[in-house]
């Protein structure tokens, strides 16, 4: 006589199945087909005891004082692996971001996508060519939006000056200042906490409330348990140091300490994090340029984190996914770039000795012609000297390949009408 299973042998067998793939939520699972003989709360709460077994908590709590916990799925494990193999190490690495005498005119332009990308994720509105010529040419903000991405990008900058130092309340403060210098409409709330009389929530464009933040007189206390955190205490178990940055990221996030610009202080503090734990790659890579394109998912992780009794694992999972992706397109753009690079230099072999930054311009004004060039420009976009920059394009000027005039004080530069058919008459005379 075969006897039907009970309910408790059921959910073990659900149990010793991981969870390998997607990290669904109730409210995906309300929607699938259970395992058989199991209804869907049953299937539920089998895997919700498998999570329970292998969750980590971490110091941060909710507003009712319960701990946020996370466990490491497969997919993430192998995800972390691909991280530490491709982000902290050099093995494979594409030859622009280990030379160091080219990696400089990469990091510019990496620097500037993830400046774009996180503001647009706050609500910054411009086209992406006018704010690479914004930074690229020096010139000032005309508008808030323009603002924030300047501030953004001279931040990412300055976190790479910060990532040898700890993490200290100060520091947050200071991020916290230079991604909101001029964009807020109360000017002196850049760089301290919201106050209990300053409302702060999280919703979305039809305004329907996702978050409350904990109350403002707990503030300095939870961020001085998040740095803690993020410089390795308590150090009772161990935290893989992506999963650190990520949870990090989710942390200020989650606290909302401040008034305004707690998005992109928080994915600074991301960056800070990856950096300081020895992933160098992380100077090149973009996650804001991945997040902006699927907002909805982003903030879906916060979502189901909070209403799953503060399991940070979907975030978690949504993170790692945003890294590979992010890892994965600047390896292509690399790609891309190396290509244009090489078709520049062979274009231009017969214009005596350029070196890689005069190659780049040239390159780049054959692609977007009628693009105006300033010596601060040049120096911002290959993170080099003034002297230098300003010899890069005398010299180019010299040889009739930029044209150049005075504007106002400064002088500007820009390609000559026929500069391709130039280029290709000094290659076929080239020896």
């Amino acid at each position: 006589m075969v006897t039907e299973p009970n309910l408790f042998e059921k959910i073990e067998k659900v149990l010793l199945v991981p969870e390998q793939g997607n990290y669904y939520h109730w409210d995906e699972i309300r929607h699938r087909t259970p395992p058989e003989g199991l209804t869907h709360e049953e299937w539920w709460a089998a895997i919700k005891i498998g999570r329970w077994r292998n969750a980590k908590q971490i110091p941060l709590q909710d507003k009712k004082g319960l701990p946020f916990q996370f466990s490491v799925p497969g997919a993430v494990a192998q995800q972390l692996h691909e991280i530490d193999m491709g982000a902290g190490g050099r093995i494979g690495m594409p030859s622009p971001v280990t030379n160091s005498q080219i990696r400089d005119q990469y990091l510019v332009s990496s620097l500037i996508r993830e400046a774009i990308t996180s503001s647009q994720l706050e609500g910054a509105v411009t086209t992406r060519e006018v704010a690479k010529e914004m930074i690229r040419t020096a010139r000032p903000p005309r508008d808030r939006s323009e603002r924030m991405i300047l501030n953004n990008y001279l931040t990412m900058r300055e976190i790479i000056t910060l990532r040898e130092k700890p993490l200290t309340e100060e520091m947050v403060f200071h991020i916290h200042r230079m991604v909101t210098d001029g964009t807020l409409d109360k000017p002196d709330a850049g760089g301290r906490f919201r106050r209990a009389d300053e409302t702060v929530t999280v919703e979305d464009d039809t305004g329907t409330i996702f978050h409350h933040p904990p109350k403002a007189d707990e503030l300095p206390e939870r961020m001085a348990k998040m740095c803690a955190f993020a410089n390795g205490e308590p150090s009772g178990n161990f935290i893989h140091p992506a999963i650190r940055g990520m949870l990090l990221h989710f942390w200020l996030a989650y606290d909302h300490p401040f008034l305004d610009g707690n998005g992109r202080t928080a994915r600074a503090i991301f960056y800070w994090s990856m950096l300081h734990h020895g992933y160098w790659l992380f100077e090149f890579v973009s996650i804001s340029d991945i997040l902006h394109r699927a907002p909805a998912k982003y903030y879906s992780a916060f979502l189901h984190t909070e209403t799953d009794d503060n399991d940070a694992t979907y975030f978690l999972v949504h993170q790692a996914e945003v890294i590979r992706r992010a890892i994965l397109q600047l390896h292509a753009y690399i790609d891309r770039k190396t290509k244009e690079l090489e078709e520049s230099q062979q274009l231009l072999r017969g214009c005596g000795n350029l070196n890689h930054r005069q190659i780049a311009i040239l390159g780049h004004a054959m692609r977007h012609p009628g693009t105006i060039y300033t010596i601060e420009g040049h120096q911002r976009s290959h993170n080099t000297a003034y002297d230098t920059a300003r010899r890069d394009l005398l010299t180019l000027a010299k040889k009739d390949l930029l044209s150049m005039r005075k504007r106002g004080k400064a002088m500007v530069f820009s390609a000559i009408s026929d500069l391709q058919e130039k280029l290709k008459r000094q290659e076929t005379n080239h020896p």
